[in-house]
């Protein structure tokens, strides 16, 4: 989580702890998604579970696909969840949201610390990028229309992977190989890092070159894709100023970008709406189908 160094830490950790606990404890995280999942059943969508794209770290993807598709736009989905849990299992509602509406959409994992500090799940997710690449075409997907998109943590490693070059490059690809990036209340400006944010100093390290490399807007440099960055203004887990600083860090480069801010949105009804349309006040999955159609090969309903 990323919060504003500038509130009362005490009276802001007590309001925003009772109810993730709540939340988190025994199987509430579990029946949260399956409530969520329970409403993703749409006819035509071909799914692949349990797709191995890194053997040595037993890393799998899921690929939801609109039946018969050619040529169709591609987005690799980053869940969130602080960088220390999460399963692509929980997110099934966005793949199938997504290729109910003409998009194959690609869920990988990644793993998480303290298993991997922020080096290991970066490349993690370079991989499920370059592996996506390759193997587009055999879903029905484009490979010069693949977009990266991400909720939270997951934003800040599809952020990250679209700013700095270096994580692709391995692969002999670059940011502006992607045909966008979508971000839902991502982590991008987010130092210094608190003292008491000991997982996240432990993940990006306590000094400042360190903490450095994890911020998209230390990086953006005129040389990124398109940018739809997508944030609730009552977000209370990461706040709205980190996707107000890479919108202008973005501009100030000329780089394409969307920032639309919804009021009174929370952290996880940004990307819940996917599978809940809040039409009204969390448009997301409007946004962002209009922001893949804008893309000159697209082809979404």
């Amino acid at each position: 989580m990323i919060f504003s160094p500038n509130r009362s830490w005490p009276s802001l950790l007590l309001r925003i702890a009772l109810p993730l606990l709540a939340l988190l404890c025994g199987g509430c995280r579990a029946t949260l998604f399956a409530g969520l999942n329970a409403t993703d059943r749409h006819a035509g969508i071909e799914t692949t579970h349990d797709i191995v794209f890194d053997a040595q770290h037993q890393l799998k993807l899921d690929v939801y696909r609109p039946a018969n598709v050619e040529h169709a736009p591609v987005v690799v989905f980053f869940y969130g969840g602080s960088w220390t849990h999460g399963e692509r299992a929980w997110y099934r509602f966005v793949g199938t949201t997504l290729a109910s509406h003409g998009v194959v959409a690609v869920i990988p994992d990644y793993r998480k610390y303290p298993q991997v500090k922020m080096d290991g799940f970066m490349r993690d997710a370079a991989k499920a990028v370059a592996w996506t690449h390759q193997h587009a075409q055999t879903f029905g997907g484009a490979p010069n229309d693949i977009f990266v998109m991400g909720h939270s943590a997951g934003g800040q490693i599809g952020a990250l992977l679209v700013t700095d070059p270096s994580w692709l490059a391995p692969y002999g690809l670059h940011p502006k190989d992607m045909a966008g990036f979508i971000g839902l209340a991502g982590c991008y400006d987010f130092m210094p890092i608190p003292a008491s944010e000991k997982d996240m100093l432990g993940m990006f390290g306590h000094d400042e070159a360190s903490q450095t490399r994890a911020q998209p807007v230390r990086f953006a440099s005129g040389n990124e894709p398109p940018m739809l960055l997508l944030q609730g203004t009552a977000d209370k887990e990461v706040e709205p100023s980190n996707a107000i600083s890479l919108a202008h860090v973005l501009q100030a480069h000329h780089v394409p970008v969307t920032l639309k801010l919804y009021p009174g949105v929370s952290h996880n009804a940004l990307v819940f709406a996917l599978s809940r349309p809040m039409h009204d006040k969390a448009p997301t999955l409007a946004d962002t189908l209009q922001f893949i159609r804008s893309h000159p090969s697209a082809d979404v309903h």
